[in-house]
């Protein structure tokens, strides 16, 4: 079962408000669950906000992470989980009985959270639409009856297990600073990669 850090995080899924985590509808996201079927929805937005476009998927094998931030919808679109990276080179974890490349490690978790949510939902600019690899900000509903009935953003998770981090802007800011707050928990907790001191002076 995918691990889940609880924690309080208000942030933005994008770079503007029409797109911000507050305004997600768990209960919609939840309605397109499909008995037997991984559900992917890719909703497209434009400047505004407003949605544009809505694309739906169904697999019963599910969807596979290709790279640390990477998942194949099918054979002609790639989801991109934007703003963020593995650490660099080699990292150890004893805690998580893992030792080896940082990027097989990200890997790893991402495929982690792509195994057992009923639905994907995610959401990209339409300018991104007909692209073959899309920057998008993904959710999963995961749901164990008499366990766990919850919505994640696949980001604030991989963040806050250590799997990734956030990248960088060249003038050294962040790419996705509404994340901050996720990659902090993952700091505190020397979770993933910052469990090794490489990654840390990175």
């Amino acid at each position: 079962m995918k691990r889940t850090i609880i924690a309080t995080l208000a942030s933005c899924a994008m770079a503007t408000p029409a797109l911000s985590v507050e305004d997600i509808n768990k209960d919609y996201i939840k309605s397109l669950a499909a008995p037997g079927k991984t559900v992917l929805v890719v909703e497209y937005y434009d400047g505004s906000g407003k949605i544009v476009d809505r694309k739906g998927y169904a697999s019963q094998a599910g969807y596979k992470a290709v790279s640390p931030t990477d998942f194949r919808v099918d054979e002609k679109t790639t989801l991109h989980l934007f703003g963020l990276e593995p650490c660099q080179g080699e990292m150890v974890n004893r805690k998580e009985d893992f030792a080896g490349a940082c990027s097989a490690f990200a890997q790893e978790q991402l495929q982690i959270m792509l195994k057992s949510p009923k639905v994907i939902f995610c959401r990209a600019f339409v300018s991104e639409q007909n692209a073959a690899k899309q920057n998008a900000t993904c959710y999963g509903y995961y749901n164990y009856p008499g366990s766990l009935d919850t919505v994640d953003m696949f980001e604030e998770q991989l963040l806050s297990l250590g799997a990734l981090r956030l990248a960088k802007k060249p003038d050294g800011t962040y790419v996705r600073p509404d994340l901050a707050k996720a990659e902090e928990i993952g700091k505190a907790g020397s979770y993933g990669m910052w469990a090794d001191p490489r990654a840390k002076s990175q």
